[in-house]
């Protein structure tokens, strides 16, 4: 069995008899995991466990742990920082923040590897100007040069790790205040400007073969009159074509308020995949991700289940094993004087 274009979530900490079935449909092709999901570190692990056990190639299971505001699981986890604190630590020293980046992105994606988690949606690619307050310090800088520069370092953690990394949200969302999960956010900047700032990051991240990308719940009238995702200009046109990008390109959720403006959760999907997308995420509403599954009883895409079979994580790791290492004890020792400084304190 392929993976299928869906990404779904689970209610609680274990599976229910109604979620297996969903997760065992043919157009299922992956697993959302969210702070609800978790108790500890030995229950996340078997519950991915689980999931992976159900489906062969096994579903792909994600969650968004960028560190800083957004980072799913607690207890029993290290404290990543935001990605604002390599920006302001590259003020002073440029080197110390590249390789803070690039350690600390290793130390997020192999402490998710190590119960059995394929992917992290992150780095954050978007501008930090002190527009967006849903971004905010999920940025790492104003610059998209910085931005690269620090986000390819992270990617490059993720890497070694065993996880592929994911830029969001395409083309940018830092020049919008507000916030797409409870509003519908419109950019009248013009392409040009676009281009020159916002998706240089995106760009320059390609090149460094990133492997994912996620686009925006945003309007850029000047460009199109849809959202970024569901939108062939920005994503057939000037992602793929323009930028020459061949990875996964993941919806952001069809449960945000910014995804409404095409209808119904079956319409919503058919929207994305149409116009690019090769998954799409439903969260939060368990009878919405049945109906898209239902609607896409039919889909096929051969191409996007190529490239979707690549986001599965390498390098198993034994979370016993990797606490007793010198470098994670290091890079836990790093993070701990960082809390006791005043880093951690940026906000939007």
């Amino acid at each position: 069995m392929s993976l299928g274009p869906v990404m779904l979530d689970l209610v609680g900490t274990g599976i229910t008899p109604e979620e297996k079935e969903m997760m065992q449909h043919p157009q299922t092709g992956g697993v959302i995991l969210f702070t609800r999901n978790y108790e500890s570190p030995e229950q996340l692990t078997e519950l991915v466990t689980e999931i992976h056990a159900l489906r062969s190639p096994h579903l792909i299971v994600a969650v968004d742990h960028e560190g800083g505001r957004v980072q799913r699981f607690r207890e029993g986890f290290t404290r990543i920082p935001p990605a604002a604190l390599y920006g302001e630590i590259y003020k002073t020293n440029p080197k110390q923040a590249r390789y803070l980046a690039e350690r600390f992105g290793w130390l997020m994606a192999i402490e998710c590897r190590a119960v059995g988690i394929d992917m992290s949606f992150a780095p954050v690619l978007d501008l930090g100007l002190g527009i967006s307050g849903v971004i905010g310090d999920r940025a790492f800088h104003s610059s998209p040069d910085r931005v690269a520069e620090l986000a390819s370092a992270f990617m490059r953690g993720m890497n070694e790790a065993g996880m592929a990394a994911t830029g969001k949200h395409f083309p940018g969302h830092g020049s919008i205040k507000e916030d797409s999960h409870v509003a519908h956010p419109v950019d009248h900047r013009p392409l040009n400007e676009i281009m020159m700032e916002d998706v240089r990051p995106f760009e320059q991240m390609i090149h460094s073969g990133l492997a994912a990308i996620m686009p925006a719940h945003v309007v850029y009238p000047q460009v199109d009159d849809k959202p970024a995702g569901y939108s062939s200009i920005w994503i057939r046109d000037i992602l793929r074509k323009q930028l020459g990008f061949q990875g996964v390109i993941f919806s952001d959720d069809l449960s945000m308020e910014a995804a409404g403006v095409v209808g119904n959760y079956a319409d919503r999907a058919q929207a994305a995949l149409d116009a690019g997308c090769d998954m799409v995420l439903v969260c939060n509403h368990p009878d919405a991700a049945g109906q898209v599954l239902e609607s896409l009883e039919d889909y096929s895409n051969p191409a996007s289940q190529a490239r979707l079979i690549r986001m599965h994580g390498r390098h198993q790791v034994e979370r016993q094993q990797l606490q007793a290492s010198a470098e994670w004890r290091q890079l836990v020792e790093i993070i701990d004087k960082i809390d006791q400084s005043p880093w951690l304190e940026m906000d939007v």
